[in-house]
């Protein structure tokens, strides 16, 4: 028999009967990549919550260029401000590593069980504080920290979600997650690959040296990690 997918983290983290409560309310569906989930200025239509695979939300800016500013995996849920009272996503939101299974619950009655169940607003209200300390973080990191930290801590990130040790990725696409140039991207994944600590070819990386790729990555990979887990 397949192995029982396990549950994701954040309604784990709630009492049987709440999570109860909210089930009947949920779908299992699976993203493919590249799936989009929010468009900027579209409709929080559902919220989800992944239990394999990664979400990412990327910011969009007038010349096209992008970067990442979440990733969400089986720690969190996409569409969270749905319970501060948004209706529409400010971002591009779509499926980064595939297959990503998530529960799927209409954004109203999320944010009914929100405003109903002290116990369901305490454990949201927690992530929310947990995505806003990550966001100042990752701001910090972005203008302080070499592309070589931030793409290993990246990797990093990728890898803890993903669960596995390879996972597809091009040039192109970590470029717009890191916010930067194709060719800084070629230059910083030869650096990594060269160290024996990635290998990073046919639009796949493997992770090799888990432990040198903490070494190499800033200290906000350990500060980030231990603010969603």
């Amino acid at each position: 028999m397949p192995t029982p997918l396990p549950e994701n983290r954040l309604l784990s983290t709630l009492p049987p009967a709440e999570l109860g409560r909210l089930l009947p309310h949920m779908a299992d569906v699976t993203l493919g990549p590249r799936d989009v989930v929010y468009e900027p200025g579209g409709l929080l239509e559902y919220v989800y919550f992944p239990r394999a695979g990664v979400i990412s939300a990327v910011v969009l800016m007038g010349d096209g260029r992008s970067a990442e500013a979440a990733g969400i995996g089986p720690e969190g849920m996409a569409g969270v401000s749905s319970a501060l009272g948004a209706d529409r996503s400010r971002e591009r939101v779509f499926c980064q590593v595939a297959p990503c299974r998530c529960r799927r619950m209409p954004a109203a009655a999320f944010a009914a069980a929100v405003r109903e169940s002290g116990t369901v607003r305490d454990v949201v209200y927690r992530y929310v504080r947990a995505v806003m300390t990550v966001a100042a973080r990752q701001a910090a990191c972005n203008c302080l920290h070499s592309a070589d930290e931030r793409c290993a801590r990246w990797l990093l990130q990728c890898h803890d979600r993903a669960g596995t040790d390879e996972f597809p990725l091009t040039h192109e696409f970590l470029a717009q997650m890191l916010g930067v140039r194709r060719a800084t991207v070629t230059v910083t994944a030869g650096t990594l690959q060269a160290a024996g600590l990635i290998t990073y070819k046919s639009g796949l990386v493997r992770i090799c040296d888990r432990a040198g790729l903490e070494a190499a990555a800033c200290e906000c990979y350990a500060a980030i990690r231990d603010t969603i887990t």
